[in-house]
């Protein structure tokens, strides 16, 4: 069962490569946040790799993991992307793109073979990378007077909030993310701050 508080993601990019009779799959393991990020990363491989056969991925990204794509860029159907994908939903990631480049070696893999490859490759990539727990965040905006800085920033700060956009003035507006684990003890020494105006974010 997944804790409602944290989702995982992976740290960092990982690189790994498998060979299979002939046949060289480069894996590219990245956390990503945005479908823009993806395409980036895709267009970026694309020009590094220009004589590649494939450039085949999976992503999922979200909190609620709705949001999914796979592809096989021109292999069989099933054979890259859903594999890729598996790997990606066994170890419960979200926020995370593999994409898998295939340079063709001559001798024909098959369906199970292909299957294989891009299932190995993709868990190679993701043994390279370590696997790490992040907090669920819901959105507050903190309105307040320049002379409470220090204290809201104290809770802030004890907290662990993430800070998303300030704008400091005599008045000031704090955008900050509130991790869910955390959430109603914050609120509540927020709320103990007189004059603290909090509300949540619509973004």
């Amino acid at each position: 069962m997944s804790d409602p508080h944290f989702y995982n993601t992976i740290e960092r990019p990982a690189i790994a490569e498998l060979k299979d009779r002939g046949s060289r799959f480069i894996a590219y393991a990245y956390p990503v946040t945005t479908v823009e990020a993806v395409k980036k990363l895709l267009d970026a491989l694309k020009k590094e790799h220009p004589k590649a056969n494939h450039h085949c991925f999976a992503y999922r990204l979200g909190l609620d993991k709705n949001l999914f794509r796979v592809s096989d860029d021109g292999e069989p159907s099933g054979t890259a992307g859903k594999p890729i994908l598996g790997q990606i939903d066994s170890k419960q990631l979200t926020d995370t793109l593999i994409i898998v480049v295939r340079y063709f070696g001559g001798t024909l893999l098959g369906v199970p073979g292909l299957i294989h490859a891009y299932k190995s490759a993709a868990v190679m990539a993701l043994q390279l990378t370590p696997i790490i727990q992040k907090s669920i965040e819901v959105n507050y905006e903190l309105h307040f007077d320049y002379t409470k800085m220090n204290e809201v920033m104290m809770v802030v700060k004890q907290m662990n909030c993430t800070i998303l956009s300030q704008e400091m003035n005599l008045f000031c507006v704090l955008n900050i993310g509130i991790s869910k684990a955390k959430l109603d003890e914050t609120l509540y020494r927020l709320g103990d701050l007189h004059t603290v105006e909090v509300k949540k974010s619509t973004r």
